[in-house]
């Protein structure tokens, strides 16, 4: 590794790639669900092993809030918190992909529970959580930066979703609306920090190496998904089983 700090161009390049190589765009699950070759039973237990995801955002966030500083930092990561858990009941990205499962035929108040998800899934989502908990607050700002790419796999999935699945609707898919102006808003926020606080090339290589991880959690996600509902369709004790 170089000592040469690297511009701001230079580094969102290096994102970029990272991007470009492992975020889960690729993923064959991620092709078959948008090329409508999935079965209503996994486009289920996608929904329900995805929903696990959605609600420990909140709480990652939460617990990042507690690390920040200041009280400029603390009052712009708590949108965040807004936007996933509303301000009230029924408000919010969690309750927005409970009504997701309920559209693809799951009991919202089952999927709540979070009973019948793949180990996998829980692993790799408690890991996340783990990181920002544990590691350096640039490295968990950094974690977030995924959102650099939601809106192209957003984009991607609705139209995918709506064309070749007859049991999907526009207000199944509702949750993904708001990501299309909330996730932009982050990524700017994200990058002016990590532009103020990666102030070293070592710094700036606990950056990418962040991203890489987040990259990983989302994509073992949907290595779990593929091997227990598609190939070779093991699914654990416990999992839900799938039944239509």
């Amino acid at each position: 590794m170089s000592d040469r700090l690297l511009s701001p161009s230079d580094l969102r390049a290096a994102l970029h790639a990272i991007g470009d190589e492992r975020y889960h765009i690729h993923h064959p699950f991620h092709r078959m669900l948008h090329d409508g070759r999935l079965t209503r039973a996994q486009v289920q237990a996608w929904a329900l092993n995805r929903y696990y995801y959605q609600s420990r955002i909140p709480a990652k966030d939460a617990t990042l809030l507690a690390r920040l500083p200041t009280a400029e930092l603390r009052r712009a990561w708590r949108s965040r918190l807004e936007d996933h858990d509303g301000t009230g009941p029924g408000l919010g990205g969690v309750a927005r992909w409970l009504k997701l499962a309920e559209g693809v035929g799951l009991d919202p108040a089952h999927v709540e529970t979070t009973e019948g998800i793949l180990p996998g899934t829980r692993f790799a989502v408690d890991a996340y959580v783990a990181f920002v908990r544990d590691r350096s607050v640039l490295e968990a700002v950094a974690s977030s930066l995924t959102e650099m790419f939601s809106p192209t796999i957003i984009a991607e999935r609705v139209s995918g979703m709506l064309a070749n699945y007859d049991f999907i609707t526009k207000e199944t898919l509702a949750y993904f609306t708001p990501r299309l102006t909330q996730a932009p808003k982050d990524v700017n926020f994200a990058l002016a920090y990590v532009d103020e606080h990666a102030r070293t090339r070592a710094q700036q290589e606990q950056v990418l190496a962040a991203l890489r991880f987040k990259c990983n959690v989302l994509w073992s996600q949907l290595d779990a998904l593929h091997y227990a509902y598609v190939e070779p369709g093991r699914v654990p004790p416990g999992a839900f089983v799938p039944t239509a």
